[in-house]
């Protein structure tokens, strides 16, 4: 049967549509789902970003706040109830599409798919980890505690904010990849966790850079951190990797996602912007003020290093016993 001409027509110019789109593009103010709640780092981080957007494209960028379950509520909306035009999209730390693809994993059924439910725009800013101990502490290297692990009686015990969250499989990396004894103690929340090593009732855990007014202040001491590089808010501290420990690598990353489907021409418009309001010295250091490390990555990339990351942690949370 002949398709009629207006179908073909319709075949034909559909290829244009995008990049004409992606001209206009935005002609109204575009929605940032957060999945957290208002008035921490993470919050103002993506606020200060999204307002240096909004003078670059002439249209407001709001901030809208979903927090729940981890961070997956505003996940899920993002991946099955926004429309793909570039007016809805999400910022979010990598550790939510780790969380589904570990829930596969153990033959649970993730509320979306940690690859194919989200187009990737841009990788922005990072948390970055570290190992911090009592203040009297025995060990003043990675080396010396991963060596007293094995030599002690029971190990050293480490604490977390929960069974599978980034800082428990932060301390798993660390007891696989060096074969350190470490015994895991889960707390109810992050700051329990802090708490209790600050009391000295646990010796370690590691954390990202928003432990250092505890470490300056004397009650933590750090032995490194879990970067690839030194940090700009303690460049001080040596990396676990300078001091032999070199496939010990966690870190807590965020970036902007839009839905499936997103048109290539608009989801490339929204790196640009993106990527410049970051590079904007005065984000930049608001940024680093923060504790956090601007890293950006565009869509490939991202896509890349996601697919590094979810296989990286899912192999940790099995090898761990990890049960979500």
């Amino acid at each position: 049967m002949p398709m009629p001409q207006v179908a073909r027509r319709a075949l034909i110019f559909a290829p244009l549509a995008s990049p004409a789109l992606a001209q206009r593009f935005p002609d109204r103010s575009i929605r940032v789902l957060l999945p957290w709640t208002p008035g921490g780092a993470t919050d103002i981080q993506v606020r200060a970003i999204s307002d240096v957007a909004s003078r670059i494209l002439g249209q407001s960028v709001v901030v809208e706040n979903r927090p729940g379950a981890s961070g997956t509520l505003g996940a899920q909306h993002l991946a099955r109830e926004a429309r793909p035009d570039g007016y809805t999209i999400g910022q979010m730390p990598l550790g939510v599409f780790r969380l589904a693809a570990m829930m596969r994993a153990a033959g649970m059924a993730p509320p979306y798919d940690p690859l194919g439910s989200f187009t990737w725009i841009i990788r922005t800013v990072g948390y970055m980890g570290g190992v911090v101990v009592r203040p009297d502490a025995p060990w003043q290297s990675m080396a010396e505690l991963v060596e007293h692990s094995k030599r002690v009686p029971g190990g050293v015990s480490y604490a977390s904010g929960g069974v599978g969250g980034s800082n428990h499989l932060a301390g798993e990396l660390l007891r696989l990849r060096t074969g350190a004894n470490l015994v895991h103690i889960p707390y109810a929340n992050q700051a329990q966790a802090v708490n209790d090593v600050v009391a000295g009732h646990v010796p370690m855990l590691i954390y990202t850079v928003a432990i250092l007014p505890h470490v300056q202040a004397g009650r933590l001491r750090a032995l490194a951190v879990t970067a690839e590089e030194r940090q700009p808010q303690a460049p001080e501290l040596p990396t676990a990797i300078e001091q032999g420990v070199p496939d010990v690598v966690a870190n807590s990353w965020f970036a902007f996602f839009g839905p499936p489907r997103l048109p290539e021409p608009i989801r490339d418009r929204l790196w640009e912007v993106l990527r410049r309001a970051l590079a904007d010295p005065a984000i930049h250091q608001k940024l680093v003020e923060t504790g956090l490390t601007p890293a950006p990555l565009g869509p490939e990339a991202l896509r890349r290093f996601q697919i590094e990351e979810i296989a990286k942690w899912t192999e940790v949370g099995r090898a761990a016993g990890v049960r979500i």
